[in-house]
């Protein structure tokens, strides 16, 4: 447990309070001054861009692909992200914080990346099915590390509550990246790499 400057202890008594029954870090609630909470919060405008966007993303993305399989997990993962979606809008609210989305370079360039494939790959195939499949994991593992890093710098700020929100989103990526993986793995390399 960290120490709190006597000048804070108050304000921490009071964040430790207020959080009564959830995992408190003893640390103070919002530091909503500090150039890294300021920071915190830029990121996730950041996945919040990356959300939405991703959301217009994954319809097309069912729609390019070959299996039955593949497109029913590009409808599910849409369904679980606008489940993220509304979650940082959660995350948001618990921080006193606006929803805002700033643009998110990394997430525009691997959704492109997926249109390219799209359009590099013909219909009907498993070749076009193990690019997206490549494309979609390359989006979660995207996500996974900006997530699991949002987990640990709300832990740190005594963010208990947006920690435990932002976990649950992690889970349900790590969970989607080894479900392509098993529609990958089940049939759609072995025929790609027989076509």
């Amino acid at each position: 447990m960290a120490t709190t400057p006597k000048s804070n202890e108050k304000s921490a008594s009071k964040a430790n309070a207020k959080t009564k029954g959830s995992k408190s870090t003893g640390k103070t609630g919002k530091m909503e001054n500090s150039e890294f909470h300021e920071f915190f919060v830029d990121e996730l405008k950041d996945i919040y861009w990356a959300e939405k966007h991703l959301v217009k993303a994954l319809p097309k993305m069912k729609k390019a692909a070959t299996s039955p399989e593949l497109a029913t997990a590009f409808e599910k993962h849409t369904e679980e992200t606008n489940t993220h979606i509304a979650t940082l809008e959660q995350v948001f609210t618990l921080l006193d914080e606006k929803p805002q989305a700033k643009k998110c370079d990394a997430m525009e360039g691997l959704l492109k990346e997926a249109d390219s494939i799209i359009e590099d790959t013909d219909a009907g195939t498993m070749i076009r099915d193990a690019g997206l499949i490549l494309a979609a994991q390359k989006v979660e593992h995207y996500e996974i590390a900006t997530y699991g890093t949002l987990v640990v710098f709300a832990q740190n700020m005594g963010h208990t509550d947006v920690a435990e929100l932002l976990q649950f989103t992690l889970d349900n990526e790590k969970a989607t990246d080894v479900a392509l993986t098993e529609v990958a793995e089940s049939f759609i390399n072995e025929e790609a790499a027989a076509e």
